[in-house]
């Protein structure tokens, strides 16, 4: 791919970054705000995973992963305390 390609990718990513943030604040509920912390997470993964290949450094690719994987694990973790309103195995 050409670098233009490229970052044209990152800066739309980058405006829908900020529209995703708006939706965080504003949302109604609890879970919309989850939800939308939730895609800002993996739009940050896929900008990350943009810029390796930009750089040329696949060590960005790590980076990308391990994020990805802590998004998804606080995803989890917030939707139990949503619905149990704790943390704790004890249900």
């Amino acid at each position: 791919m050409t670098d233009s390609v490229l970052l044209t990718a990152i800066v739309v990513l980058l405006f829908n970054m900020a529209l995703i943030l708006w939706r965080a604040m504003r949302g109604p509920t609890a879970y919309d705000r989850l939800l939308a912390v939730n895609v800002f997470g993996t739009h940050t993964v896929l900008t990350i995973a943009l810029l390796a290949f930009l750089n040329d450094d696949m060590a960005y690719l790590d980076m990308a992963l391990l994020y990805g994987l802590i998004n998804f694990i606080a995803t989890i973790a917030l939707l139990r305390y949503f619905k149990y309103r704790s943390f704790s195995r004890d249900q």
